[in-house]
């Protein structure tokens, strides 16, 4: 997994630079919410680089001066919605283990005056966080990603504060994937090699500790998948990968969903 890991840090890093792009960047607005809805205000322009699958904020209930902790913040999109928020008395942190996409994130907050953000280096694996010290965990597009996503959760449940709320959407599979293609590296940059069956991913977040978990919106990803196949790099090379496993189509395979959660207390 370890070199997975530096080909996604690497990749990711490319499009932070603007050496590749995502599937909704250097679109119109309404290129762009046709292909990567986010239901989001985009409050920074430069933040927005289409790498979200969904809206966790809209279910985040996230109040002024709350501390908000952003798992793969990237660029900042979430992070800076965020802080509008929450207001000057709340904190945001974004936390994201591609040095590229933090120096653009800390360039932009910095440019943008967010005194309230603040852009971490790190895994979400082992989160830069003091224990017990988050209001809401947020996350768009990235668990999929990791590798030990009981680790990812189990350290959602460390930083939370005692009632603390999980908001965070993410691509789940409704069946299982050939083999070939879940080996693909491509299709796991990709953000479909790294998925999981849905209940088993539900299952992974109550037993790291968590209670009234609940799917609160979910869409079939499928259009997602074929319609930024083929302009988003990252899900060309999964479109290919699946049609090299002999899968004509990507139909019925993964939803895009929100999760909601809390800490009990």
């Amino acid at each position: 997994m370890d070199d997975t890991k530096a080909y996604i840090r690497q990749v990711y890093g490319k499009i932070a630079d603007g050496q590749q792009t995502s599937c909704c960047s250097n679109n119109t607005a309404s290129a762009a919410a046709s292909c990567c809805p986010t239901g989001e205000q985009v409050v920074v322009t430069e933040a927005d680089l289409g790498l979200g699958c969904g809206m966790p904020l809209q279910f985040a209930a996230l109040q002024e001066g709350e501390t908000v902790v952003d798992l793969g913040a990237g660029p900042g999109f979430d992070c800076f919605n965020a802080a509008e928020q929450a207001g000057p008395d709340g904190r945001v942190l974004g936390i994201d283990m591609t040095p590229e996409m933090i120096d653009r994130a800390r360039n932009t907050a910095a440019e943008h005056g967010y005194g309230n953000v603040e852009f971490r280096l790190g895994e979400i694996e082992h989160l830069p966080v003091a224990d017990n010290s988050a209001d809401v965990v947020i996350s768009n597009c990235v668990i999929n990603l990791a590798s030990d996503k009981a680790q990812v959760f189990r350290e959602v449940f460390r930083v939370l504060k005692p009632g603390g709320r999980l908001a965070i959407a993410d691509i789940v599979l409704q069946q299982p994937l050939p083999r070939e293609l879940a080996q693909s590296i491509e299709a796991w940059a990709g953000c479909l090699a790294g998925a999981v069956l849905v209940d088993d991913y539900l299952s992974t977040i109550r037993n790291a500790g968590l209670c009234d978990v609940r799917v609160a919106s979910q869409h079939d990803a499928t259009e997602l998948l074929t319609q930024c196949g083929g302009s988003d790099p990252l899900l060309q090379a999964a479109v290919s990968a699946a049609g090299e496993c002999g899968e004509s189509s990507l139909e019925g395979l993964a939803l895009s969903i929100i999760v909601c959660g809390r800490k009990p207390g």
